[in-house]
């Protein structure tokens, strides 16, 4: 590992030793601009009506709940109706002076359309959009997702895959990019008209994942699919200016997200180090009042998106290693 960072380092141009000085006087600056903006002077958080997306358990739960604390019209949108009518109760407890939950998948067109109509008729607009939703996938695409068959030796010398291992591997991949890419996707197009429309300051928070930039062993369709709504989000974030749209990027997170991952690879063990719920959940609403475009978190992740393009074989390795990961 030694010596192959010694090799890129050693292969890096004028332009790319600029590029490494130059980030961090530009996160510094971008803090900077950022400091100034506080969006509750804007809109005050009594006032403040917020959807989000994803809040039947987790961070998306969590969210809802901070809002509903500071006072905020909350509507909640999630598939289970048992479990989104319990969050829906707990933020009226909590402070929320009207509470809605709009029992629907993202992915579904009409789930979202009667969603907005909801929230239309009785917030009468909307400021803040918070996009929680999304499924995990944790399985090799190629061995345990397609399950190509391999040689005795591991090899691939003569293992082709047959049309049911390709059909697999698409079946999850569809799954994977509806919950990640398409369910945002059309709660973008549904509620940005409504969100410049109807308020003074609007805000988009996206729920994205470290792993949007950072690729990883065994996270091939997780890694894809929730880049391309990351992509997405930060492209109508240029076409959309009126709106303060925010990405968050976190690492690991406690809880049971990965419990229903969409390749059957089943719950994981989560590190005592992952992120707590809470935490991401502060983090992002601090975001959306200040207006930060991208947070990584831990926040030392941003440097390894940025290692990863002055020398991809260090990250690669160390990634690797932490998903205990040998190719054959």
């Amino acid at each position: 590992m030694v010596h192959a960072f010694k090799s890129q380092i050693e292969n890096l141009s004028v332009t790319d030793w600029l590029g490494f000085f130059a980030f961090p006087l530009i996160v510094a600056y971008v803090a900077w601009t950022t400091a100034a903006f506080y969006r509750p002077n804007v809109i005050p958080v009594n006032t403040e009506r917020v959807l989000v997306v994803g809040a039947s358990s987790g961070v998306g739960r969590a969210i809802a709940l901070k809002y509903a604390k500071r006072g905020a019209k909350v509507a909640v949108m999630g598939r289970r109706k048992e479990l989104l009518d319990r969050v829906r109760q707990e933020c009226l407890e909590a402070g929320s002076p009207k509470a809605l939950a709009a029992v629907g998948d993202f992915t579904s067109v009409d789930a979202v359309l009667n969603a907005r109509k909801l929230v239309e008729k009785e917030f009468d607009g909307l400021d803040t959009l918070v996009v929680a939703a999304g499924v995990s996938a944790h399985k090799a695409l190629i061995t345990d997702v397609a399950k190509t068959p391999r040689e005795a030796d591991g090899s691939f010398a003569s293992g082709k895959p047959i049309k049911s291992n390709i059909q697999k591997a698409n079946d999850v991949a569809t799954a994977a990019i509806n919950g990640n890419y398409l369910g945002p996707l059309n709660t973008a197009v549904t509620f940005i008209p409504l969100l410049e429309s109807s308020s003074p300051c609007p805000a988009v928070l996206l729920i994205a994942s470290a792993a949007s930039v950072i690729p990883a062993p065994t996270r091939s369709l997780y890694c894809a699919s929730k880049g391309a709504s990351l992509l997405l989000f930060q492209s109508l974030a240029m076409e959309h200016p009126k709106i303060k749209f925010s990405h968050v990027l976190p690492g690991t997170i406690q809880g049971d997200f990965r419990k229903a991952a969409c390749d059957g690879a089943g719950p994981t063990e989560t590190s005592d180090k992952a992120l707590k719920v809470d935490s991401v959940a502060d983090t992002s609403i601090d975001a959306i009042d200040r207006a930060v475009k991208t947070t990584f978190m831990p926040w030392h992740y941003r440097w390894a998106h940025l290692l990863y393009w002055l020398a991809p074989s260090v990250v690669e390795s160390g990634a690797q290693r932490k998903y205990k990961w040998r190719s054959s």
